[in-house]
């Protein structure tokens, strides 16, 4: 299929660490509970990430004083958000994409812990 997909390689690392901490953990938890344990397997797997990194938001080429703080930044390209959820809804997938826009990234990384097998929406800007 040509040229694999955009950041294939950070993709995979990332969503291996996700999957190992809902191996360990399961669903069930807080949404927080998630992301530290995330965090920590970030870490141990040397993933270079930001939690709750502010990134500048932009309208029109103008850049706003909010910031949109993205559960995760990791290599400084990826935006990785952490639902705890029964399902994902296509809402989340909106507010995922409406982020990759604002901030001019290309790619997100919306991923569910709350279902009974880990749950992972790649999002494309």
């Amino acid at each position: 299929m040509g040229m694999g997909y955009l950041y294939e390689e950070k993709t995979y690392q990332i969503i291996g660490a996700a999957q190992e901490v809902h191996r360990e953990l399961g669903a069930g938890f807080l949404e927080v509970v998630y992301q530290d344990s995330l965090e920590i397997e970030f870490q141990r797997q040397q993933i270079p990430n930001h939690r709750e990194c502010p990134l500048p938001i932009f309208y029109k080429g103008v850049r706003l004083n909010r910031t949109y703080n993205a559960d995760f930044l990791c290599f400084d390209q990826i935006i990785v958000e952490t639902k705890a959820v029964r399902m994902l809804v296509k809402e989340f997938e909106a507010q995922t994409l409406n982020y990759l826009k604002a901030t001019k990234l290309r790619l997100g990384l919306l991923i569910n812990f709350g279902e009974p097998s880990l749950k992972v929406k790649r999002i494309i800007n």
